[in-house]
């Protein structure tokens, strides 16, 4: 983490300064560097991004994925770099943001974001979920394939588990899928994918059966 300078950072000095081919995020004005992440973190993302994709292709849906996106919630001097970034390209003409800094500000523009949680889980299951309630996201996934997040989120014993957030009258309501439980998901309601199946990409049958 960069320390938080005094005043804070506003979104635009943020964006003119952050470097290309590196992660940072916001956090109201501070500036947070995303760490290079293990091999199976990114295994599990390139995993979903796949079969993502090829269920929005095959639905002929007008998505994409950005390689380097930023979601920014209206009322703070934040902005959020999400592991997977499902864009909406035709509400994209009405982002304020997107032609110069590719960055997204609607609900109506994001029909699904993911987080894969790594160690400052804190951020996944309480600061993001607050932030994508207020901005509109239909849903969000926190893929928790160590199970690290905190027992009152994931439960007790903690175990690798899918979080699935889907925004009912302005608030999220939290389904839970772990195991072989099938993956429901309000935005691609024919997806086939099971919680096992993502885990699987990013730990080894050893790891799974031990609970990891």
């Amino acid at each position: 983490m960069i320390p938080t300078p005094n005043p804070p950072v506003t979104f635009e000095e943020f964006v003119e300064w952050k470097p290309e081919n590196r992660r940072y995020e916001l956090h109201n004005g501070g500036i947070i560097e995303i760490a290079q992440p293990p091999g199976k973190h990114e295994e599990v993302i390139g995993f979903l991004a796949s079969e993502l994709t090829l269920e929005f292709v095959r639905l002929n849906l007008p998505y994409l994925i950005p390689k380097q996106a930023l979601v920014k919630p209206s009322e703070s001097e934040s902005a959020y770099s999400p592991d997977i970034l499902i864009l909406n390209r035709p509400n994209l003409a009405s982002e304020p943001l997107w032609e110069k800094f590719s960055t997204a500000t609607q609900g109506a523009s994001i029909p699904l974001v993911v987080e894969v949680v790594s160690t400052n889980w804190q951020n996944d299951y309480i600061r993001k979920v607050g932030e994508y309630e207020l901005i509109g996201i239909p849903e969000y996934w926190i893929v928790d394939y160590l199970g690290l997040g905190g027992r009152r989120f994931i439960g007790n014993p903690k175990q690798p588990t899918i979080s699935i957030y889907r925004l009912v009258d302005d608030e999220y309501e939290v389904s839970l899928f772990r195991g072989d439980d099938n993956i429901e998901s309000a935005a691609f309601p024919e997806l086939n994918l099971t919680a096992q199946q993502v885990f699987k990409a990013g730990l080894t049958a050893d790891e799974i059966a031990g609970g990891a």
